[in-house]
């Protein structure tokens, strides 16, 4: 009888074993905190593009997959014809927010503290884009970077007092590789490159500096926003590209046309320079950075016209753009969209592609195990208008509009309600 009755216990327990293994193997024992169910799912590193459900779980992406049992999640979110994509990156933008009056965007008044300005439109990570310097990084950090929910990062200015305009961009003594070098390797882990901008003299020590910067504090990269005057002879940006910049550099505001700066479409003969796409081919990364002034159809159209398509989607944002042709990230996304780059060449440029530019590969894709940053897009279809600095428009019949923002595995922005049941967190 003993004998019997421990058949029997060995029986119930192989039995139990076998069914905790098959729970385990079919995943009906895994209870999602977020499941996305039937969204459009576009994740180029994984070379995604296509009808997926998404799964989030202690901030990480758990799974995609198609058809996960929505009884696995606790909170779903209804994405049927809807974009779900890696959160946006925005890697100009200008965040150094404070309230000194001739600080300009370093500290000062037009630049724009991250979170009312990110999260509505996607966004999950911005680059500042040169506000703070060595100087005065520690500042930026301690009043943003480290109180903002959104993830902060910067491009240090290699002047040491940042982006104050004026003269102060135009000292050279304040261009220092060594301590900005310093700087970046101390704060490794929120210092992505160094910046170079609003330089008007015929020199290229700004450049040369940056580089220099960039080589010491460990092969990161720099960022130009290719300056000038009327009153000094216009630098060339063959030469820029070719003898002072490095494969992975990035030339911002590539499609400016301003009689200060060196174009990549002719003035003349409204065509694209061909040492342009030999630059891009050689490494150097073209960011649209379409700022206040700083975009032009004149140079985007016949650029893409002759097969020549931004590398990186960016804002420049700050009080300026944001009221003028600008607007936002999508409103730019939707502009290019327009002109005839593909949706998912768009989100690449949003998402993925900045995440390389940056060297932080473990953002802009929805892998399983990334951090679970998500932006769900909407496509509106209507008639909208885009238009640039000099009053040309084009009239486009889809625009992008943000319906969800999801933050470290949390939802920070809801617009219209998508998610079951509808809880949403805005603390810290």
């Amino acid at each position: 009888m003993a004998f019997k009755t421990f058949i029997d216990m060995k029986k119930q327990i192989l039995y139990l074993m076998a069914l905790f293994f098959l729970i385990i193997g079919t995943g009906y024992a895994q209870n999602y905190q977020i499941l996305i169910k039937g969204g459009h799912v576009i994740d180029p590193k994984n070379n995604i593009n296509e009808v997926m459900d998404v799964a989030i779980q202690d901030g990480k992406i758990a799974a995609v997959a198609k058809n996960i049992d929505p009884k696995q999640g606790i909170q779903i979110v209804h994405a049927a014809g809807m974009y779900v994509t890696p959160g946006l990156i925005d890697i100009h933008g200008h965040n150094f927010f404070g309230t000194e009056q001739d600080r300009y965007l370093s500290n000062g008044l037009v630049a724009l503290p991250p979170d009312g300005f990110t999260f509505r439109v996607g966004v999950t990570t911005i680059v500042d884009c040169g506000g703070a310097g060595w100087k005065n990084f520690p500042i930026f950090k301690q009043n943003i970077i480290d109180n903002s929910r959104t993830r902060v990062l910067s491009f240090l200015n290699i002047v040491g007092e940042g982006m104050r305009g004026g003269a102060y961009e135009q000292d050279t003594n304040d261009m220092d590789a060594k301590l900005s070098a310093m700087v970046a390797r101390r704060y490794r882990n929120d210092i992505v490159g160094f910046k170079v901008a609003h330089y008007e003299a015929d020199e290229w020590i700004p450049v040369d500096r940056a580089v220099e910067a960039g080589k010491l504090a460990g092969d990161i990269p720099v960022i130009v926003d290719f300056g000038g005057s009327a009153n000094y002879p216009i630098l060339s940006i063959e030469e820029l590209f070719f003898d002072h910049l490095r494969p992975g550099d990035i030339y911002t505001h590539t499609f400016t046309e301003l009689e200060r700066r060196d174009p990549i479409v002719d003035f003349k003969t409204r065509k694209l320079k061909p040492f342009v796409l030999e630059a891009q081919k050689r490494g150097i990364i073209f960011d649209v950075g379409y700022g206040g002034a700083s975009f032009d159809f004149r140079q985007a159209l016949p650029a893409i016209e002759s097969g020549f398509f931004p590398n990186t989607i960016s804002t420049d944002l700050h009080t300026g753009s944001m009221n003028n042709a600008m607007k936002d990230i999508l409103n730019i996304m939707s502009t290019f969209v327009t002109m005839g780059m593909e949706i998912p060449e768009v989100i690449k440029a949003s998402t993925w592609a900045p995440a390389q530019a940056i060297k932080r590969e473990e953002l802009g894709n929805l892998s399983v195990g990334a951090v679970a940053d998500v932006a769900i897009l909407n496509m509106r279809q209507g008639k909208f208008g885009f238009w640039d600095r000099s009053g040309h428009k084009l009239t486009g019949d889809q625009k992008f509009e943000c319906e969800m923002t999801i933050r470290d595995g949390r939802i920070v922005y809801n617009l219209n309600g998508i998610a079951e049941p509808m809880v949403v967190s805005n603390r810290r």
